[in-house]
């Protein structure tokens, strides 16, 4: 049995997911379609609006048959980090052959080209880049910039855009793992991925959760229309959680040395932070006042959620070094032997006596997953079997 995999959130599953699904089961040539997702937090620094395995059964009613857990040590992770922990994955299971992603534009062969670019960095690249971030870039944008200047022949829309972005990362883990994976490019439909408004049909993730926070009749309206009719039903009625009180009572607990080991804590950022949330110890306000040109929102999210989870880049990075694992959140009930049977090359986790198999760097991943979702049950009240998988 040969897999598309595609690397996901589903923050909430929505219409646009559902339609892709459709697409690379159709223009693939696999037997079937396998999801790799974040657990209960995510790449931007937050908090899940649902658990993960309500998450992937949405997944499996939307079109996939089987989904694989992506470690919270590269869940939460900048977009480097996201997608060498998830191609790792990908490229240790040989029955998993296409990788598919939604794109505003480009092809498969120029993200392919763009990846390998990427995943050059000589002499040149590196000299380069050190100028460019003397102007107070960030390190990605100094980075793309870099890379467009050393390649001008790269198409260059294949960085202005987020989800172009970040297929541009997902090339370039494909290159510096030597993946067999082939890419294939499903042309996004609905809103951008940053649009907070709801449109209709194909409104974005963002704009759902957007939604979900204001609470009125007429966005809960608006998500209805945007999402698959279980998915509605499993979000309403919304509660919010203390995620971002957490958050900051960690930061504010924490010492600097303890913030400078947050996987996207760099150049002192730690002693920014405690100073502003000393000064004023709100969530939002700290936000406000660390964020810059150079140090980008999202980031500055990540180094909060990464903090108060304790997922520190050192753990991650060494992790790469060693063989991880395929943890399944949920699988199709009438496939699901042909479907475990095909997913070999990894320890395959779906019960706890499965855990006992794993060995250095992937039982320190899996313990801190186990930790992760040990605090997302404090947070939400919600207490799901980490070790079970839904057959569906």
């Amino acid at each position: 049995m040969k897999f598309c995999a595609v690397i996901c959130e589903y923050n909430p599953f929505h219409n646009g997911h559902a339609y892709l699904l459709g697409r690379a089961r159709a223009e693939s040539g696999c037997d079937g379609i396998l999801c790799l997702m974040s657990g209960n937090f995510t790449q931007r620094g937050e908090i899940a609006v649902l658990n993960k395995y309500t998450r992937a059964r949405h997944a499996l009613e939307g079109g996939a048959d089987v989904v694989l857990e992506l470690p919270a040590l590269y869940a939460v992770a900048p977009a480097e980090l996201f997608s060498r922990g998830a191609v790792k994955i990908l490229s240790s299971l040989p029955a998993v052959e296409r990788l598919a992603f939604g794109c505003e534009s480009g092809t498969a062969e120029e993200f392919l080209a763009l990846g390998r670019a990427l995943a050059t960095e000589d002499k040149a690249f590196r000299t380069l880049l050190k100028e460019k971030m003397k102007g107070g870039e960030s390190y990605i944008r100094a980075r793309n910039a870099t890379v467009l200047e050393l390649h001008p022949e790269l198409n260059a829309e294949l960085f202005r855009t987020p989800n172009n972005i970040l297929a541009a990362e997902y090339c370039r883990a494909i290159a510096i793992e030597n993946a067999n994976l082939s890419p294939l490019v499903v042309p996004r439909i609905g809103d951008a991925h940053v649009e907070l408004a709801l449109t209709g049909k194909y409104s974005s993730a963002g704009a759902i959760r957007a939604a979900l926070e204001r609470g009125d009749g007429k966005s809960k309206k608006g998500v209805k229309k945007s999402v698959p009719h279980s998915v509605f039903c499993d979000l309403y009625p919304h509660e919010s959680t203390p995620f971002k009180e957490a958050a900051l009572a960690a930061l504010l607990r924490s010492e600097p040395e303890e913030i400078a080991r947050a996987t996207d804590c760099s150049e002192g950022l730690e002693n920014r932070l405690l100073t502003m949330a000393r000064t004023n110890p709100m969530y939002d306000d700290v936000l406000k006042k660390v964020v810059t040109k150079r140090y980008t929102l999202a980031r500055v999210r990540r180094i909060m959620a990464q903090n108060f989870l304790r997922l520190e880049g050192e753990t991650a990075r060494e992790c790469l070094g060693s063989p991880l694992y395929a943890k399944v959140l949920a699988v199709r009930r009438d496939r699901a032997e042909e479907i475990l049977a095909s997913l070999e090359g990894l320890p395959l986790l779906t019960r706890k006596g499965d855990y006992l198999r794993l060995k250095k760097g992937a039982l320190a991943c899996a313990e801190v997953d186990s930790r992760t979702d040990s605090i997302y049950a404090a947070l939400t009240g919600v207490y799901v079997n980490e070790h079970q998988t839904l057959f569906l």
